[in-house]
């Protein structure tokens, strides 16, 4: 059976604040509209938030950040080919911008271009190695590559970083069930379901199948 593995995707507002803040080049208005977007981006307002970064974009059509914020403005609206283009641009302009290999690292997991998307985890996680949502991501694309080892050394290292991400010991679980170390992976299925995560049926099944 087909295991279900899900991909969370974090947005690295903070970071992006950064990069942006020493980015001097900037017009005042440009940095306005794209203060505005974020500000429409973080209540989730995507179409809201796609109208101000195509202002900042008009007014400074080198605005590597705002091209990054809409490609996941994009994303988040399902709109993945628009995702896809803004996320070349902004890493055609700033190619050091981690957010932006992530996000196009998930759009290549979707299109099930698994090897693709390692290459562009790989270089978020090269950019910001303590960020433990690109070690589970790469994680899942080397899971669905059928390289269950790496799937697991990813999972533990993104628990490392961040020793509640519930999301990340589900997808280990899974990855230990593959491996029929059912131990691990009930051990695992517990933890997530202390963090309050909701399980899925099919592991639950397979770590209820007899004790090793």
């Amino acid at each position: 059976m087909r295991q279900a593995l899900n991909i969370l995707a974090v947005l690295a507002i903070i970071t992006l604040g950064l990069t942006v803040a020493a980015q001097g080049t900037l017009t005042h208005d440009a940095k306005f509209y794209y203060d505005q977007g974020m500000n429409f981006f973080q209540k989730k307002q995507y179409g809201k938030a796609i109208a101000q970064f195509n202002q900042a974009i008009q007014k400074d059509p080198d605005y590597a950040q705002a091209y990054s914020l809409r490609g996941v403005a994009y994303y988040r609206s399902k709109l993945y080919n628009k995702a896809l283009a803004d996320f070349n641009k902004a890493l055609e302009l700033n190619s050091k911008i981690d957010l932006a290999y992530n996000y196009r690292g998930l759009i290549y997991h979707n299109m099930k271009q698994y090897s693709k998307a390692i290459v562009d985890y790989n270089k978020a996680i090269e950019l910001n190695p303590r960020n433990a949502i690109y070690y589970n991501n790469r994680g899942l694309a080397h899971y669905r590559n059928e390289a269950v080892d790496e799937a697991i050394a990813d999972f533990s290292q993104a628990i490392q970083l961040k020793p509640d991400l519930a999301l990340a010991y589900h997808n280990r679980a899974h990855a230990y069930s593959r491996k029929n170390d059912l131990s691990k992976a009930r051990e695992d299925v517990r933890r997530a379901q202390e963090l309050k995560y909701p399980v899925d049926q099919d592991i639950l099944r397979q770590v209820s199948g007899g004790k090793k």
